[in-house]
């Protein structure tokens, strides 16, 4: 009798130990199908990329948007599409040739500024219009909010939108274009997409040093009940690491579902699954999709190649390990004559509501490479296809060796 209760305690601890290694791992979920992938080939997408151009210089409209960036897209109940943006220009475009003589639409020195918009299409996917800009309201003198990943999810037998969002501050040296210093989720009603309210995730402002600062948001999968919600620090190299968190899907607002890898186990900690300050690791902005059972993250390259070029990692779970890099593709970017290399391409982020028949739809921003950011401003507004989204289609398969 001794004995058999022994055995019974034994297999007890046993299996109890077992629950507790399942509850810590990553979701593993097609971990056997999944396999090296990446980009075998690709292709621009002019058409959403002349979709915007045409819809930035309708003059036929003064409020509405005339260029961003940020670019992120989520799909509503009823067909339509909402693209974020976070810093953008509103107002008239002229047609050209412009003061400088040469034959790009232009806009003024004093056309209007927010730190972020919202347009939508109809039903059929043409751009229709500009929201109330800016749609989410800055936090302070000084203080500002950018829309990153968003979510359609059910609040109290309804439909609503949750919004990610950076708030960011004024800052200066390598922190020109803001100072990380929270990860929020604001909720937009339906059909209307009015501000219901915005919740703190994440507040950073407690980490005394900026570059290890983690923001979430960047992008966000869903799968098997969870949705992991990817993030970057906000160092000052230009290679990033990597974090990730998850929430039971539908509760991206509920500040007690959200859990952090921190290396061993979703908790309240967190630890980089991707990063090394060298040749691996991310932007401040990626985004990461699954791809017949694997998570692929797409990213600019590490080093210089960062500045023009896109390249991916591969894993079998949000948490790794995160192989790569792969080789990586260049994008086009403007070309004007005046210092094309100076056009620089990041924030790579797919749109799965794009997507199909085997290719994945990819926008990516372009801006103006300038130490002063006044000057970076005045060459955007001189010719306005410079900080617009540009797309490129992709087909993913194994990758080719870097």
């Amino acid at each position: 009798m001794t004995a058999g209760r022994g055995t019974l305690v034994t297999v007890f601890a046993a299996l109890a130990l077992l629950l507790i290694a399942i509850v810590a791992l990553p979701d593993r979920e097609g971990a056997a199908r999944c396999g090296p992938r990446g980009v075998t080939s690709w292709s621009t997408d002019t058409r959403h990329t002349d979709a915007f151009a045409r819809y930035g210089d309708d003059a036929s409209r003064l409020d509405d948007w005339t260029g961003g960036d940020g670019t992120h897209s989520v799909r509503l109940p009823d067909g339509r599409l909402l693209w974020l943006f976070s810093d953008t220009f509103l107002g008239a475009v002229n047609q050209p040739p412009n003061p400088a003589g040469q034959p790009h639409p232009w806009r003024t020195a004093d056309a209007p500024f927010v730190r972020n918009s919202a347009v939508v299409t109809d039903r059929s996917g043409r751009l229709d219009r500009t929201l109330t800009a800016p749609l989410f309201p800055d936090t302070a003198a000084g203080e500002w909010r950018w829309p990153v990943a968003a979510r359609v999810e059910r609040s109290g037998g309804e439909q609503v939108v949750r919004v990610l969002l950076w708030t960011r501050a004024q800052g200066s040296g390598p922190y020109l274009y803001g100072v990380p210093n929270a990860t929020e989720v604001a909720t937009l009603s339906l059909p209307d997409l009015r501000l219901e309210g915005i919740t703190q995730v994440l507040d950073q402002r407690q980490v005394r040093d900026p570059a290890r600062r983690v923001l979430y948001g960047t992008t966000a999968v869903d799968e098997g009940g969870w949705t992991y919600v990817f993030g970057a620090d906000d160092g000052e190299k230009a290679v990033h690491r990597a974090y990730v968190a998850r929430v039971p899907q539908g509760r991206l607002g509920d500040v007690r579902a959200w859990r952090y890898w921190d290396g061993k186990r979703w908790g309240t900690d967190a630890a980089p699954v991707l990063g090394d300050d060298r040749r691996r690791g991310v932007g401040t902005a990626f985004t990461v999709v699954r791809d017949a059972g694997t998570y692929v993250l797409f990213t600019t390259a590490a080093g210089p190649e960062g500045l023009t070029k896109v390249t991916s990692y591969w894993a079998c779970s949000p948490a790794g390990p995160w192989h790569g890099p792969a080789k990586a593709f260049t994008p086009p970017l403007p070309r004007d004559g005046a210092s094309p290399s100076r056009a620089t391409a990041y924030n790579p982020q797919a749109h799965p509501a794009l997507s199909g028949d085997g290719r994945l739809v990819l926008s990516y921003d372009v801006n103006w490479l300038d130490a002063a950011p006044a000057a970076a401003q005045a060459e955007l507004s001189r010719n306005v296809s410079l900080y617009r989204p540009r797309f490129v289609s992709l087909r993913l398969g194994p990758p080719s060796a870097r």
